[in-house]
């Protein structure tokens, strides 16, 4: 059974993360240089939230505020199932879909040690099938 920690060992685990207090569009240009789609919100080393596209589109465009004055705090998520990498890929895929969330914050030792999206979780899904349909076909040839 694939783990968050397989996950985490294929990407790149740097946490790319900025301060609260940061402006909506300072975090969105960081987003577009990194090419993600998401950012943590840490308080130094305490997690605090992370801040989505999603977030951006739904309480900032549609609400008309200003992405130079709002700053992150304002729009950042904040309630995230708590995962380590120990947890099943399945647990993952359960908690994406029953929370609405494409986003999973992973923590060990109470620290955050990465963030896992729901392409990675599908991605590693798939690829656990290809890998059991490889070892059957092998299997089958040997008989």
């Amino acid at each position: 059974m694939k783990k968050v920690a397989d996950i985490l060992s294929r990407k790149n685990r740097d946490v790319i993360s900025i301060p609260a207090e940061v402006t909506v569009i300072q975090a969105l240009e960081l987003m577009a240089e990194q090419n993600i789609g998401s950012l943590m919100i840490m308080d130094e080393s305490n997690f605090l939230g992370i801040m989505t596209e999603r977030d951006y589109s739904r309480k900032v465009v549609l609400k008309g505020k200003s992405s130079t004055e709002t700053t992150v705090k304002e729009i950042m998520s904040t309630d995230f199932p708590r995962i380590t990498p120990k947890d099943t890929v399945e647990h993952c895929m359960q908690l994406l879909s029953e929370h609405n969330l494409r986003y999973l914050p992973v923590f060990e030792g109470g620290q955050v040690c990465g963030i896992i999206s729901i392409n990675d979780v599908v991605r590693e899904t798939i690829s656990s099938q290809q890998e059991t349909i490889t070892h059957l076909k092998d299997y089958l040839h040997t008989m």
